[in-house]
């Protein structure tokens, strides 16, 4: 994926077909088969293999050479987000693999249940991945820490594990945008030349009412679950999570994070558990590796496909018919700036599937519509960053969802649903346009 200004490319809706048709095979093959009945209907169809016709479109209707547009598909697939993202995936594979086999997801599991009501599972897995994404400032580290506890807590109490996941995933996306050195975050100010701290302001009164709200919600769904009996438990076994919990306070790399989890969980399985050797060690890192090949090769495929669409226009043709549809509001000049900046980021997300680089790829233009229709630079900031929080959270193709559903066993499809918090931001979120809160003093920059 590119991170080029969005005008540097002739604007061309032709462009778009390639990710249309990827979309059409994968969705359509999922709900084809969700309707007639058919068990794991939306993994029918891999979804790298859905990517691979729109991949030769894209090639094909590439304006130039062949080798050109191989060029520049590879240039895509290769971006240095696109390769943090892998990494990302292969080691989160590895350190839910390898905990998985010495133990330490049941050991937690039991510990919490031995400790927690089951009417506070749901808030707790929340709040623990509110503030591990905060302290990271990435989603995909903390649902890879994450994801695996929550689906057990599910498998040993009669909580729905689309529950349990979702609160993970919802945890994960509150932080994620709220955190000061996430990369949306980043992205955000930057763009509209604001700084971190202002666009904090803004963002929390709309983040932290969800929140709420959504607290409440997990102890509504979950109040009516069953105390159980627990398991013994071996608390050494809980030292990995613990340790990556701490260490993404620290501040470290989520790669830096992620390995020393995984290289803690071998130490701790060597001593702890009698029956695991460095060659099982061995096996479960190579197999959480091949677990997560499917969602990695997508991403990268995904990638090339981006790259070749805003080379040819794709993407600067939709965000300049989103900026002249502002025009066409019948509502206050402000609300319809504001308005205009959030279809911008959510029709970049969703043909990107990436919210940091769809910050990149419209927050230019949203600081145009910004001063065209006096929209203060901290709301525009704001909205870029909440908006793209929850597409990316909501996408069954986005990179949150499949890692989750990956960890999980499940489909991206069911689990949308089930990411109340990020349902809740958006209505938050379309409330504060409407009603204009915060207040600010306006400041166009």
């Amino acid at each position: 994926m590119t991170t080029h200004s969005p005008g540097n490319a002739q604007p061309r809706a032709l462009a778009l077909l390639p990710l249309i048709l990827f979309l059409a095979i994968f969705l359509g093959s999922g709900i084809y088969h969700t309707v007639i009945g058919t068990e794991f209907a939306f993994y029918q169809v891999k979804a790298p293999v859905a990517a691979l016709p729109a991949v030769i479109l894209a090639v094909l209707m590439y304006r130039g050479k062949l080798n050109d547009a191989i060029d520049e598909f590879l240039k895509g697939a290769s971006h240095p987000n696109l390769i943090l993202m892998f990494m990302v995936f292969m080691l989160a594979g590895a350190f839910a693999s390898v905990t998985g086999a010495i133990g330490s997801v049941d050991s937690t599991v039991q510990f919490g249940l031995s400790i927690i009501s089951p009417e506070y599972i749901l808030p707790m897995l929340f709040v623990i991945s509110a503030f591990i994404a905060t302290a990271m400032g990435t989603s995909m580290g903390t649902i890879a820490a994450c994801a695996p506890i929550a689906f057990g807590f599910s498998q040993a109490t009669e909580i729905n594990a689309l529950y349990a996941v979702g609160a993970v995933v919802s945890g994960a996306m509150f932080g994620d945008n709220l955190s000061m050195i996430s990369d949306t975050t980043i992205a955000a100010t930057r763009s509209q030349n604001v700084e971190l701290r202002d666009k904090f302001r803004v963002n929390v009164w709309i983040a932290v009412p969800a929140a709420v709200m959504t607290l409440l919600a997990y102890v509504l769904f979950s109040n009516h679950a069953q105390n159980i009996q627990y398991s013994d438990y071996n608390i050494w076994l809980m030292v990995p999570y613990i340790a990556v919990f701490f260490l993404a306070f620290s501040r470290l790399h989520v790669l830096a994070v992620l390995s020393i989890g995984i290289l803690i969980s071998g130490i701790m399985g060597l001593s702890v558990q009698p029956n695991f050797d460095l060659l099982k060690l061995n096996s479960s890192v190579y197999e959480g590796f091949v677990g997560m090949f499917e969602v990695a090769l997508l991403s990268m495929l995904l990638g090339g496909i981006s790259a070749i669409m805003e080379k040819e226009g794709g993407l600067n043709w939709l965000i300049q018919r989103i900026y002249a549809l502002t025009r066409l509001f019948k509502m206050s000049q402000q609300r319809a700036g504001e308005l205009g900046i959030c279809f911008l980021v959510v029709f970049s997300n969703l043909f990107v599937a990436n919210n940091t680089v769809a910050i990149i790829l419209s927050g230019d233009m949203a600081r145009e519509v910004a001063k065209e229709y006096g929209v203060d630079p901290k709301r525009a900031a704001a909205l870029l960053d909440i908006f793209s929080c929850v597409i990316q959270g909501l996408i069954p193709y986005g990179a949150q969802l499949l890692l989750a559903c990956s960890i999980a066993k499940m489909s991206p499809i069911e689990l949308i649903g089930n990411i109340y918090y990020c349902w809740i931001l958006a209505v938050c979120a379309i409330l504060s346009i409407a009603f204009r809160y915060p207040r600010l003093k306006q400041k166009v920059v």
